[in-house]
C-alpha cells in the first residue's frame, strides 16, 4: 500500500514537472550553479588513515596522548640525503640544514641528528672499545700523515707527503703502517681513474680515517623540519614541499655533491598518497564518464536520451558534492571515491525509467504521458532501490570506522539525490527533447526490449551457479585482511620508497611500538625488560644515549690526543696552490715512483704504486697537465680534508656524559615537558605475518598497556573494521529485509531478492581468496555495498515479474536490459577505480568490480532459476 502510494505521487509530481519542464531545467540550473560553488570552496581531504577510526578508540587515546607529549613529532617533513661519498654527504647536509635554518617561519625547528656538534665532539665514545682502539692505533700510526696534511691540505701537500712517507718507508726510517699507506694509494688512484673516465668520485677522507667502508646506515644524512602547513589548500604542504624541492636545485646538491635528496615523513607520505588518489581518481573519472557514454548510447540506441540521462547524471554528482561539502566537510581516502562510485550507481535510475519511457511511447503514448506512464511503472521499483542501496552505505554509519561512515553519509544521501534528479530533472529534459514515437514496425524492429527467448537454459544454469555459491562457503575460513595502511600506498612513490629504504639501512622496520613511562628511571626499567621478550629486538629510551664504559674508552681516547692534539692544536697559516705548485708536485710524485726500487717495498704496496704511476702516465695524456684538469683533481682530492680535520681536533676533546650533558634537542624527542619518558620498541620477527605482529603487541603490552605505534593500530585497527564489516553487513542484511517485507508483504519476495546476492556474496569471498585479494581499510565495503547494490537488479526483476503475470514474462520487457546495462555502467565505474595508482584505491576497484560481475551473473541465472520453481502471479 505504501508502495502505491508512493507511485502515484510520483506520477503527480512528473505530471507537474513535465507540465512546467522549462521553469524546472532554469531552476535547476540555478540550483547547481550555487552548489557547486559551495561544493568547490567547502570540501576539504584527509589523508590519514588513523583518522578513519573512532577517536574515542583506546588505542588511538593512547598514541594521541603520546602526540600531545611530543607535538614536534607531527606534520613533519623527513629531507633524506644519500650518496656514495661520507664527506660531501656530510658537507651537503651541513649547507642544506644551514640554508633551511635561514626560514624558521616556514621550516620550524631544523633537526640534523647527524649532524650535531654533540656527535662530532663525543663520537668516540659511541664506538664498542674494540671499535675505538682499532681506530686510535690507526690514527696514531697516520700522525705523520695528518700533520703535514694540517699544514698543507693542498694537491702538493698531498702529494709531497705521499712522496715524502713513500721515501721514509722505503728508507725504513718511518714505521707508518704500510697497509693504510695502500689505502691511501689506492684511493688516490681511483680518484685519478674517475677523473680520467668523467665519472663523479671524489676522495673520502672519512672512510680513510676509518679504514674501512662507511656502514650503510652512515650513507644516509636525514634532516627533520616541522613545517608551517596551508590547510586551506587541497595540499596543506604542497607550497613547503616545491620550495624545499626549488632549494635542492638552488644548492646543487647533485651537481656539487653527488648526493640525492629525498622526502619522506608524515607530510610528505600524505601528499604523495593525496596525489596519487586524486589523479587515480581523475583518470577513473574520465574513463568513466566514457564507459558511461558509450553504454548508454548502446543501450538506449539514442543520441537524445543519452544526453538526458548524462546531464541528469552530472547534475546529480554536483549536487552530492554539495551535500558531502556539507554533511562531513572533509573527504577520507575512501569517501573521496564517492564521485566514481555515484557515476555507475546513479545512472542505474536513469536507465531504468528512460527505457520504460522508450518502451511507453513505442507502445504509442505521447512523451508526456510516456513519461508520467513510467515514472508509474518502475517508480516503485526505483523508490525500494534507493532506500535499498542507502541502508547499504548507511549500514557503516554507527559503527567505529569513521572512513566507510562518512562514505555511506554521503553515497546514502547521494542515492536519494539521484532519485529525485532522475524523477525531476530527466523527466524535464526528456520532455523537452522527445518526439512521439510512433508504433510503427521499424521502431519496434530497431529496439528488443526483452531477452527471455534466451533463458531455455535458466534453471539448470542458475542452479550450477548455486551450487557453486554453496560450495564456496567452504573457503570462508581463508578470507584473509590486510590492514597494514603502508600497503595502502604506492611502494614506488619517492616518500614510500624512501621510508623503506631507510628503515633497511638502519637494520630495524617501520613497525615500532612507542609508549610513555612515567619518568627516566621507569623507562630504563620498562627497556630493560622489554629487551628479555622473546619478540624484542631492542627496547630504546634516552638512557640509552648514555654511553657505556666511558672511563675505559676516555683512557684510549687520551692516548691519541697526546699523539695528535700537539699537530691539530697548532693553528696554520693556510694558503692556496697555484699552477705552478700544483703541476710541480705532479711531476715530482709521478717521478719518484716511476723511480721506486722495486726491492723496497713488499708485493701489496709495490702494486698500489704501479697502479699509481700508470694512473698518474693516463692522467698526464689525457688532460696535458693542464690548469683546469689539476684543479679538478685538486678538489677531487683534497676538498672536503679540511673540515675532516676539524671533525677530528673537535673530537679530541671528547669528555664524560650524563644526562645533563645531552643537548636539548635530544633530550626533548625522548622527555615530555612533564617528565614523562618515551620507550620505544623494535620487534624482531617481520610485522608482515599477522601472527607475529599479534605476539609482538600482546607481549610489549604485558609491560605497557599504553602502547601505541603502527604494530598497534594495525592489530587493533584490524579488529575493529572487522567488527565493523560483520556489523554492518548484519545491519544491511537485516534492514534491507525488513525495507523488503513491508513493502511487498510476501516473504517469498524476499526469498527470491535475496538469493542471487547471498550466492554472489559467497562467490565473491571465494575469488578474493582463490585470486589473493585480501580485504583492506578501502576495499572491505564490498559485501555491504554488493546488498545495497546488487539488490536493485532484483528488486527490479521481482517487481516487473510480479507486475507482467509470471511464467519469466519480465525477461521478455525492457527490465532485462536496463538490468543488464545498469550492472554494465556501474561495473565501468568500478573497473576505472582499478586502474588508480593508489593500491587501496585500486584494490577496491578490482574487488568492487568482481562482487558486482558476480551479482549480475547470479540474478540472471539464479533468479530466473528459481522464478521457475516459485513462480509469482500477476499483482494487478
Amino acid at each position: 500500500m505504501q508502495l502505491k502510494k508512493s507511485e502515484a505521487a510520483l506520477k503527480w509530481w512528473i505530471q507537474f514537472i513535465t507540465e512546467n519542464a522549462k521553469t524546472a531545467v532554469a531552476a535547476i540550473s540555478i540550483l547547481t550553479i550555487a552548489i557547486g560553488y559551495f561544493a568547490a570552496t567547502s570540501i576539504g581531504i584527509n589523508t590519514d588513515t588513523e583518522d578513519m577510526l573512532s577517536p574515542d578508540l583506546a588505542f588511538r587515546q593512547n598514541a594521541k596522548e603520546l602526540d600531545r607529549a611530543f607535538p614536534q613529532f607531527d606534520d613533519n617533513i623527513v629531507i633524506v640525503l644519500d650518496g656514495g661519498n661520507a664527506d660531501l654527504l656530510a658537507d651537503a647536509a651541513d649547507v642544506l640544514a644551514g640554508e633551511l635554518a635561514k626560514f624558521p617561519g616556514l621550516y620550524g625547528r631544523v633537526f640534523a641528528p647527524e649532524g650535531l656538534p654533540f656527535f662530532t665532539k663525543n663520537g668516540f665514545l659511541y664506538l664498542s672499545t674494540d671499535e675505538l682502539e682499532s681506530l686510535v692505533a690507526r690514527l696514531n700510526d697516520a700522525q705523520p700523515f695528518i700533520g703535514k696534511l694540517w699544514n698543507d691540505p693542498t694537491l702538493p701537500g698531498l702529494f709531497g707527503t705521499l712522496r715524502l712517507i713513500l721515501k721514509e718507508s722505503a728508507e725504513k726510517k718511518d714505521k707508518t703502517d704500510i697497509p693504510a699507506l695502500g689505502e691511501m694509494l689506492k684511493a688516490t688512484v681511483q680518484v685519478i681513474r674517475a677523473q680520467i673516465a668523467g665519472e663523479r668520485k671524489y676522495l673520502s677522507w672519512r672512510e680513510l680515517i676509518a679504514g674501512k667502508d662507511v656502514p650503510e646506515s652512515r650513507k644516509y644524512r636525514t634532516i627533520v623540519l616541522q613545517p608551517r602547513l596551508n590547510y586551506r589548500a587541497l595540499q596543506p604542504g604542497g607550497d613547503v614541499i616545491n620550495r624545499l624541492r626549488k632549494t635542492f636545485s638552488d644548492l646543487a646538491l647533485e651537481d656539487k655533491f653527488g648526493v640525492r635528496a629525498r622526502l619522506t615523513g608524515s607530510v610528505a607520505l600524505e601528499h604523495e598518497e593525496l596525489a596519487s588518489v586524486v589523479d587515480g581518481l581523475g583518470l577513473a573519472g574520465v574513463l568513466s564518464f566514457s564507459l558511461v557514454v558509450l553504454l548508454l548510447i548502446w543501450g538506449l540506441k539514442s543520441l537524445k536520451l543519452s544526453a538526458a540521462v548524462l546531464l541528469t547524471l552530472i547534475v546529480g554528482l554536483i549536487w552530492t558534492a554539495g551535500f558531502a561539502a556539507w554533511a562531513v566537510g572533509t573527504l577520507n581516502l575512501i569517501s573521496i571515491a564517492f564521485a566514481v562510485l555515484f557515476i555507475g550507481l546513479s545512472v542505474d535510475f536513469g536507465i531504468h525509467y528512460t527505457l520504460r519511457f522508450r518502451e511507453a511511447m513505442i507502445a504509442g503514448s505521447r512523451a508526456r504521458g510516456a513519461l508520467v506512464e513510467a515514472g508509474g511503472d518502475v517508480g516503485g521499483a526505483l523508490i525500494l532501490s534507493a532506500l535499498a542501496a542507502a541502508i547499504g552505505f548507511l549500514a557503516f554509519v554507527p559503527t567505529d570506522y569513521i572512513g566507510l561512515a562518512e562514505l555511506g553519509i554521503i553515497a546514502g544521501g547521494g542515492m536519494f539525490i539521484a532519485l529525485a534528479a532522475n524523477v525531476t530533472l530527466l523527466p524535464a529534459l526528456l520532455m523537452l527533447t522527445s518526439s512521439r514515437i510512433g508504433q510503427t514496425r521499424s521502431a519496434q524492429n530497431s529496439y528488443e526490449p526483452g531477452i527471455g527467448n534466451k533463458y531455455r537454459w535458466n534453471r539448470p544454469l542458475g542452479f550450477i551457479v548455486g551450487a557453486a555459491g554453496i560450495i564456496g562457503l567452504i573457503l570462508l575460513p581463508e578470507v584473509r585482511f590486510d590492514f597494514d595502511p603502508l600497503n595502502l600506498k604506492d611502494r614506488n612513490s619517492e616518500s614510500v620508497a624512501t621510508l623503506f629504504a631507510l628503515a633497511e639501512a638502519n637494520d630495524e622496520g617501520p613497525y615500532r611500538i612507542e609508549f610513555l613511562a612515567r619518568d627516566i628511571e621507569k623507562a630504563r626499567e620498562f627497556a630493560q625488560s622489554l629487551e628479555n621478550m622473546e619478540t624484542v629486538k631492542s627496547a630504546f629510551s634516552i638512557n640509552d644515549l648514555i654511553p657505556s664504559m666511558q672511563e675505559a674508552k676516555l683512557e684510549i681516547a687520551e692516548t691519541l690526543g697526546f699523539t695528535l692534539a700537539p699537530s691539530l692544536s697548532i693553528q696554520p697559516e693556510r694558503r692556496s696552490s697555484n699552477h705552478a705548485d700544483r703541476l710541480s708536485a705532479f711531476q715530482d710524485l709521478r717521478g719518484f715512483v716511476n723511480r721506486a726500487n722495486n726491492s723496497d717495498y713488499d708485493k701489496k704496496l709495490l702494486t698500489e704504486i704501479d697502479n699509481l704511476l700508470a694512473a698518474l702516465d693516463d692522467f698526464a695524456t689525457k688532460f696535458n697537465l693542464s690548469k683546469t684538469g689539476l684543479e679538478e683533481l685538486e678538489t677531487r682530492l683534497t676538498s672536503t680534508l679540511v673540515k675532516r680535520l676539524l671533525e677530528l681536533r673537535h673530537a679530541l676533546e671528547v669528555s664524560k656524559i650524563d644526562l645533563n650533558s645531552l643537548p636539548e634537542e635530544l633530550i626533548s624527542r625522548q622527555i615530555a615537558e612533564d617528565g614523562r619518558a618515551k620507550v620505544t620498541v623494535t620487534p624482531k620477527a617481520d610485522m608482515t605475518d599477522r601472527k607475529a605482529l599479534t605476539r609482538f603487541v600482546s607481549e610489549v603490552r604485558t609491560v605497557a598497556p599504553n602502547a601505541a605505534g603502527s604494530p598497534v593500530t594495525i592489530l587493533e585497527a584490524g579488529r575493529v573494521v572487522v567488527e565493523a564489516f560483520v556489523q554492518a553487513a548484519l545491519w544491511a542484511f537485516l534492514l534491507i529485509a525488513a525495507l523488503v517485507i513491508v513493502i511487498t508483504k510476501n516473504t517469498k519476495e524476499v526469498l527470491l531478492i535475496f538469493a542471487p546476492l547471498l550466492v554472489a556474496a559467497s562467490l565473491t569471498m571465494a575469488v578474493s581468496v582463490l585470486a589473493d585479494l585480501p580485504f583492506n581499510f578501502a576495499n572491505v565495503i564490498v559485501l555491504p555495498l554488493l546488498f545495497g547494490l546488487g539488490i536493485a537488479s532484483a528488486i527490479h526483476l521481482v517487481m516487473r515479474e510480479k507486475s507482467t503475470g509470471g511464467k519469466l514474462s519480465a525477461m521478455n520487457t525492457s527490465t532485462p536490459r536496463a538490468v543488464v546495462f545498469s550492472a554494465l555502467t556501474t561495473i565501468g565505474s568500478f573497473a576505472s577505480i582499478a586502474l588508480s595508482s593508489h593500491p587501496g584505491t585500486a584494490s577496491m576497484g578490482v574487488l568492487l568490480t568482481i562482487a558486482i560481475i558476480l551479482t549480475l551473473i547470479c540474478t540472471l541465472t539464479v533468479l530466473p532459476a528459481l522464478l521457475s520453481v516459485l513462480p509469482l502471479g500477476n499483482s494487478r
